[in-house]
């Protein structure tokens, strides 16, 4: 292999491992916040407003920063990893973020139905490159607690996955199915 290519690979398994790192502290406190509620699932549990969730990261969660909107918290641009610079109306730019002591930059955005939060992740913050796929991401919290991708209900079977991952993240459609290409292929970075 050059060296170009080992750094790239490098690079990617860093970014996935800082994903993996943000993916387990959601995990533990979605977990934690539902057991505290004594609660069957997260909507029992009260998660259903963006109250519930501004209650949930600061119990939860060592925030250093807390920015009314994305602008703050996040980079002033993404792009697609097809150079397609995003719209804001990809990833909500009015919703509150908060930057993580890990330096991720999380924006949880309550949703109604089986998904009950889109969490916008850029696990690196303001820093570069800035780019869906590589250091910005989205996952999806259910009722149930589970994490996964954009769908019906979670788990979403890989078929589900490869399609979104098709349509969204490789494609020009919204942002979203980078999350589950990785879960696919077992918290690597193939794309």
């Amino acid at each position: 292999m050059t060296v170009p290519a080992l750094m790239q690979n490098h690079q990617r398994k860093t970014y996935v491992v800082q994903l993996h790192k943000v993916y387990n502290e959601l995990s533990q406190a979605l977990l934690q916040y539902q057991t505290d509620k004594n609660a069957v699932n997260l909507k029992e549990a009260g998660l259903t407003s963006q109250n519930a969730v501004d209650e949930l990261i600061n119990k939860y969660f060592k925030v250093v920063q807390k920015c009314d909107t994305m602008d703050d918290c996040f980079a002033d641009e993404y792009k697609k990893m097809n150079g397609r610079v995003l719209s804001a109306g990809d990833y909500g730019r009015d919703s509150t973020s908060f930057v993580l002591a890990s330096g991720a930059a999380i924006r949880p955005m309550v949703v109604d139905g089986a998904r009950l939060l889109n969490v916008g992740v850029d696990i690196n913050g303001k820093k570069g490159p800035n780019i869906q796929g590589r250091d910005l991401f989205w996952l999806y919290v259910y009722s149930n607690g589970l994490i996964d991708d954009i769908g019906a209900s979670a788990p979403l079977s890989e078929e589900d996955r490869d399609n979104a991952f098709t349509a969204n993240c490789s494609g020009d459609g919204s942002a979203a199915g980078c999350f589950g290409k990785i879960l696919n292929d077992n918290w690597e970075m193939t794309y």
